[in-house]
């Protein structure tokens, strides 16, 4: 690391204090002592009606650009190469919300809901390596726009139909009416949930494994630690039909990392849609497994801190990256400008193009490319500092960031100095901007918007049986689901 002599050794420093200061307030605020101060009521409502248009827009990217035929979501777009499943999830899961914000009718929303369904029962599972969607209930990683079926030689992954089926068990709880369309909703989704073989994907079990091919067999990778895979697990112990041992939630929380990142203490690991997946689906305020109860907090906690931490990352900005500051920060997995080097001010950077950035203990992926999705994933956990950003991005960088389907993916403004090309977004004299949206980080915009406004998701989802049993023989226990495991 260079380094910083003059004016700019004294701005790094004040800005260190000044991430210092925020955080000693926030760890206040969380024990019970120094209370935030309520927002002016003028200023809450300009929020929520930002907070609208940021929603609105992006739910209407995946009403628009979705096959309203068989429901399969574009990973990327307008990009449109092939579908990716976990989209699907976070799709299907956005058509509730947008009935009940009156995007569209609750018709609507239960018919594309209906076909989505109907396509992925009926399409073909077998362990076959081509003209398939999926085997034993799992799905392909990538699947054809068109006809549904694998996408090359993508992986049967375990966390992406883990996402799809958190959308299959939102809409089997959600459409809970009387009428022929939502009672076969409840049909096809339990029927979904009930097919996956969770224990299949357990070559070393108590783990789960990442991936199978029919060409390779089983990935020697397992979700071992915090990662993504909370959701997983869970889905994976409330099965009806399939479930796992569980010895398997104690197995992965064993290899969690607890240390102190920018004065927090908390479970880490870099990129914060780590922090973000479980929570859009499982709302973990007040409910504890043994592991996190040790540590005096709970998951959501953990998720505010890993947003605070990241937050002071970016104000201390020891990369020295173009614009970072209180307001413009979150590195999460999503698209970037380019793969290669460049020397910027005497340092050599390395850029690149999809990869999972973050910054935690031990572990920095940075490359100046920041992700409205990783500030917007965390609306639940950190408002005060999450909604400002937000602001400040759109404010700032105007419509090369904000379109019609809201946030585009990513933007990198050091990138702008680097001299190299790009072929996935302009680059202009504020940086690089990415020319696509990614669905897998469209959803967390969407569904954590509402989860902070109105809770709806998981008001939703605490009805499910099947994510009730997969919390209890996890070990969880207090809060909302205190007296409901058997």
């Amino acid at each position: 690391m260079r380094e910083l002599t003059g004016s700019r050794y004294w701005l790094r420093a004040l800005s260190r204090v000044a991430a210092l200061c925020v955080l000693v307030l926030h760890s206040a605020c969380a024990t019970g002592g120094v209370q935030e101060r309520p927002v002016p009521a003028a200023r809450a409502q300009q929020d929520d009606l930002f907070l609208e248009s940021v929603q609105r827009r992006t739910f209407d990217w995946f009403w628009d650009v979705t096959n309203s035929t068989n429901g399969l979501v574009p990973d990327r777009w307008p990009d449109v190469n092939f579908s990716s499943i976990a989209a699907i999830g976070f799709g299907l899961t956005a058509y509730g919300v947008g009935a009940e914000r009156g995007y569209v009718t609750r018709e609507q929303a239960a018919d594309r809901t209906v076909a989505t369904l109907r396509f992925l029962w009926n399409a073909p599972q077998s362990a076959a390596p081509r003209d398939v969607t999926g085997h034993r209930g799992f799905f392909y990683h990538f699947l054809d726009m068109a006809a549904g079926r694998r996408f090359q030689t993508t992986e049967l992954s375990a966390i992406d139909t883990a996402l799809l089926m958190a959308g299959v068990l939102f809409v089997q709880s959600y459409f809970d009416r009387d009428g022929p369309v939502e009672e076969e909703i409840r049909r096809l989704a339990d029927s979904l949930y009930r097919r996956v073989q969770w224990t299949w994907m357990q070559p070393r079990a108590p783990l789960i494994a990442m991936a199978w091919r029919p060409e390779q067999g089983m990935t020697p990778h397992d979700y071992k630690g915090y990662e993504e895979a909370m959701i997983l697990y869970v889905l994976a112990l409330g099965s009806p039909s399939h479930a796992i041992s569980p010895d398997a939630w104690k197995a992965r929380t064993s290899n969690y990392l607890w240390a102190t990142f920018y004065e927090q203490e908390f479970v880490n690991y870099a990129p914060l849609f780590i922090h973000q997946y479980s929570h859009i689906w499982i709302d973990f305020r007040g409910i504890q497994d043994d592991y996190i109860r040790e540590k005096g907090i709970d998951y959501f906690e953990n998720s505010r801190r890993a947003t605070f931490a990241q937050r002071a990352y970016a104000i201390d900005n020891p990369g020295g990256f173009r614009d970072y500051d209180e307001n413009i920060w979150g590195l999460t997995a999503c698209i970037g400008p380019a793969s290669g080097k460049a020397v910027i001010d005497g340092r050599e950077v390395r850029f690149h193009t999809y990869w999972a950035r973050g910054a935690s203990s031990g572990d920095i992926r940075d490359d100046g490319t920041i992700a409205p999705t990783a500030a917007a994933g965390s609306l639940p956990f950190a408002p005060e500092i999450v909604v400002p950003a937000l602001k400040a991005m759109q404010e700032r960088y105007g419509d090369r960031l904000f379109k019609k389907y809201g946030f585009v993916d990513a933007f990198n403004p050091t990138f702008a100095l680097a001299g190299l090309a790009s072929s996935s977004g302009p680059v202009v004299p504020e940086g690089w901007f990415s020319a696509n949206y990614l669905g897998i980080d469209q959803g967390p915009i969407v569904l954590m918007a509402e989860n902070h406004r109105t809770g709806l998701v998981w008001e939703v989802m605490k009805k499910n049986p099947h994510i009730v049993r997969g919390l209890c023989r996890a070990g969880f226990s207090g809060g909302w689901i205190e007296g409901r495991c058997q």
